[in-house]
């Protein structure tokens, strides 16, 4: 079982871009509701598209763990896209959304070498429409990032969910 919210890098150390904090509250989390997040990271190298990221997302059955499929971008999917995803998000030439604009992290790719920190700041979870199934629960997620076949970043995170 996961044990309250927990996170890693999981690459190779030579990875150039790293997590060296990440905190999450509450715990677990509640959706909907409130989250509060900080987080710094750096990178020795840009990142510049493409970017694919490769998540795979386990839910925990008992003593089992399930990997969930990739259900309408949800789940276990792999983006082989990243930035025009981000692009069709926040479309170029707009400014980046709070608290990303304040802290000076980008939201576009390019995303230069360099350390990106956010402090502990508050993001609105909506009610999302998912099945009781896959919202409360606990979750594993592995995150891999990597352009041209070579890997950038790889984070691995646990978290429990609770739904109201």
């Amino acid at each position: 079982q996961v044990d309250g919210f927990a996170w890693e890098n999981c690459g190779d150390k030579k990875n150039p871009v790293v997590l060296q904090s990440l905190s999450v509250a509450p715990d677990p989390i509640s959706i909907p509701g409130s989250l509060r997040i900080s987080a710094a990271v750096s990178s020795s190298k840009t990142m510049a598209s493409p970017l694919k990221a490769v998540l795979v997302v386990e839910k925990a059955l008992g003593d089992l763990w399930i990997q969930l499929p990739c259900i309408e971008q949800m789940g276990s999917c792999t983006y082989n896209d990243v930035c025009t995803i981000l692009d069709n998000v926040i479309p170029p030439g707009t400014t980046c959304p709070e608290p990303l604009l304040t802290y000076g992290i980008p939201c576009h790719c390019p995303f230069k070498a360099g350390s990106y920190s956010l402090p502990a700041s508050d993001f609105d979870l909506p009610e999302v429409e998912l099945p009781t199934w896959m919202t409360n629960g606990d979750y594993r997620v592995r995150a891999a990032v990597s352009n041209g076949g070579e890997e950038l970043a790889c984070v691995k995170l646990a978290f429990s969910l609770q739904s109201q």
